[in-house]
């Protein structure tokens, strides 16, 4: 199908009020409500619904049968700040000035949230989304990169990175919790309060009536791994013989998947589940030193192979998006601000990275799916001494690097999905042809600032 014939069969089903496979309508033909449930650092084993056999993740696994499934999602980032970055701006991070983690002291800090860019709260603006970011931002601790400067019309949640307790919302012993620009001092745990506070932003949509984006964006089960201690003993009676470090993370997940279900349960008791799209994913991929796991794949969080920047994806949508389906289209977080652009009607206001994911969505041919992937990470500390690491996928060809000052490895993804025999020396053509594409990725994000002017 050509990019013009897609286009025209979105715009007649859009009037019709019918799905391009036929499929009625049962929302409507109006843009979506739109949730986007952004977890920290949940490893691509970490589900119920993908392989877990010592977790219980009901809510969350009720989003992925009730939806599409993508099976070869990636983050942009094996880390935080980078992701969010692309996710709000459609962008690579390093082309918006984020190519590592933001962070509270100078000297351990390698990004700065360009001001040029357009963040996806803006975009929607002129669809009449009402936008609210809940939970962590990580994208910039003062004035002019916070929340409500960048877009988002109500904030509830914490500037910072990882909290150093869950109960206490400090970095640094620096408190970052904020209502809009208010510094706030709020009980209880942190993922219950962004629950509460995303339950409570819905029923201020219900009363208004006012079509919303939000973006739910819990700290869990990013360290420190701090469940409620409630949580953590129902978790050990029930796996007997479970590692502690794992328990512990189990019931931080398990305690994160209530949330979830309350913030969806509290969506259809107001009866806005109807025309709301909700996505869920993660940053990056799972904390193996913390019992997390990442599936079938290699590595875990700060690495390139798969295990690092592989994870979970679904998106759940009555009506359009058919329940229980399943795709292999690589998708990639940046590709959810043109795909929400394009479902809220509004024109991309800069030209982007990503790639609308609405023809998978609606289980059409999906154009663009043999562009070449890029994933760049900058660190400071002694194994990375403030430079950059990198990934790059051509098809099913991957090349790896999980530290500046080590050679580039060669994968054949189709053919060794676990990364285990480095093709590099037996295929040099190949080699020398992603490293070129990779060194032009390079020139072009080299453009961009990363400091604060």
């Amino acid at each position: 199908m050509s990019k013009t014939s897609l286009l025209l069969g979105l715009i007649l089903w859009s009037l019709a009020g019918t799905t391009p496979n036929g499929r009625s309508e049962e929302s409507s033909s109006a843009p979506p409500n739109v949730i986007v449930i952004m977890v920290d650092d949940l490893g691509y084993g970490d589900l119920t619904s993908h392989g877990a056999p010592d977790l219980q993740t009901p809510h969350i696994d009720r989003l992925f049968s009730r939806g599409l499934r993508l099976d070869r999602f990636y983050a942009n980032c094996p880390v935080c700040s980078p992701t969010r970055a692309a996710f709000l701006s459609g962008k690579y991070p390093d082309k918006v000035g984020v190519p590592g983690v933001i962070r509270t002291h100078p000297q351990h800090n390698w990004g700065y949230l360009s001001e040029q860019a357009v963040l996806l709260p803006q975009a929607l603006r002129p669809a009449a989304y009402h936008s609210a970011l809940i939970g962590k931002w990580h994208l910039g601790l003062e004035s002019p990169n916070t929340p409500n400067e960048r877009g988002f019309d109500h904030f509830h949640g914490f500037l910072g990175d990882m909290m150093d307790d869950y109960y206490h919302y400090r970095r640094h012993g620096r408190h970052y919790m904020r209502l809009n620009g208010q510094a706030i001092n709020p009980t209880g745990h942190a993922t219950e309060l962004f629950s509460r506070w995303a339950i409570d932003y819905l029923d201020e949509r219900k009363a208004d009536g006012q079509r919303f984006f939000l973006f739910l964006s819990y700290n869990a089960p990013h360290t420190p791994i701090q469940p409620p201690p409630d949580w953590l003993e129902k978790v050990k009676l029930r796996e007997t013989g479970i590692e502690e470090r794992r328990a512990k993370l189990v019931a931080l997940i398990e305690h994160m998947d209530q949330g979830i279900g309350d913030v969806v349960a509290a969506l259809e008791r107001n009866g806005q589940t109807g025309n709301t799209l909700i996505v869920f994913t993660s940053d990056n991929g799972g904390q193996l030193n913390v019992g997390g796991r990442c599936g079938d794949n290699r590595g875990g969080k700060q690495d390139m192979y798969e295990g690092g920047i592989r994870v979970p994806f679904c998106a759940v949508w009555p009506g359009k998006i058919e329940p229980g389906t399943r795709s292999d289209a690589i998708g990639i977080t940046m590709d959810l601000y043109p795909t929400l652009c394009e479902i809220a009607g509004t024109p991309l206001p800069q030209p982007v990275d990503g790639i609308s994911l609405l023809p998978t969505f609606l289980d059409l041919p999906q154009p663009g799916l043999d562009r070449t992937l890029v994933w760049v990470r900058r660190e400071g500390n002694n194994r990375y001494r403030g430079r950059d690491y990198y990934a790059l996928r051509k098809g099913d060809w991957k090349l790896v690097q999980n530290t500046p000052f080590e050679p580039y490895q060669l994968y054949d993804l189709n053919q060794d999905p676990r990364e285990s025999q480095d093709l590099a020396l037996k295929q040099p053509a190949v080699y020398r042809q992603l490293v070129s594409q990779l060194m032009l990725h390079i020139q072009s994000a080299g453009k961009t600032p990363w400091q604060r002017p």
